[in-house]
């Protein structure tokens, strides 16, 4: 069992774990929480009754955040000619061709988004064993496999973030930083949310939304009452 800390245990004192709130009260809580000494990545996640199993339950995509991540994104991108150079003006933080996929096999993965043309992906797709275990293979249904990687860039760096479930039917999606304000973590949590609504499986049977909390990097979760944010409710 895993020990927490005198703050963790006061986070816990301050906000009931067996309760449900709306929206707007489980951010304030997070916000009031005993802060850290360092700004704090705030996760929203979603429990959703899918199948990960079934490739049609298999929830997958990407959501812009309105108000971004607030943190920067190293992109690596590979791409060759005219793509390489817009991906380098759209402020990539790697570019390349053969000699990236050959960096990549070599062990280098200094990067939290890569985005490919599709004209490389024949090479990239090489990578999967390096690429896969970590959630970096490009892919068309996250944006990431695109002739337009200029676009794709520009996406990411401004709070374009990736979702998928993972084996448990679990969606974790970082919504920001504990210094945003309470209303703009919610928008954010609300982004998410209403495009995690939007690509429901057709296929689903039975409720989709089963749980929901948002939580903050060293702090307790806090659950959200998902019957009341499915309807739009705060």
């Amino acid at each position: 069992m895993t020990k927490h800390g005198k703050i963790y245990q006061d986070s816990i004192k301050m906000e009931d774990p067996e309760q449900v709130y709306s929206l707007a009260e489980a951010m304030d809580i997070i916000k009031s929480f005993p802060p850290r000494k360092f700004d704090q990545t705030v996760d929203g996640v979603f429990r959703l009754g899918v199948d990960p199993r079934k490739a049609e339950q298999m929830v997958r995509g990407t959501v812009a955040l309105p108000h971004g991540t607030g943190r920067s994104v190293r992109v690596a991108v590979f791409a060759e000619g005219d793509a390489a150079r817009a991906a380098q003006e759209a402020g990539a933080d790697v570019v390349g061709g053969q000699d990236l996929v050959t960096r990549v096999e070599g062990g280098f993965l200094d990067f939290d988004i890569a985005i490919s043309t599709p004209e490389l992906m024949a090479q990239v797709g090489k990578l999967g064993r390096a690429l896969g275990p970590r959630g970096l293979m490009p892919n068309p249904k996250t944006g990431t496999v695109t002739p337009d990687v200029g676009k794709a860039v520009s996406d990411f760096k401004a709070g374009k973030v990736e979702y998928r479930t993972d084996r448990n039917g679990n969606v974790h999606v970082s919504i920001g930083k504990l210094s945003f304000s309470a209303e703009k973590l919610a928008d954010n949590f609300r982004s998410v949310l209403d495009e995690l609504l939007r690509v429901k499986p057709a296929s689903l049977k039975g409720r989709y939304l089963t749980s929901v909390s948002v939580s903050a990097a060293m702090s307790p979760g806090v659950r959200i009452d998902p019957s009341a944010v499915e309807v739009g409710a705060n």
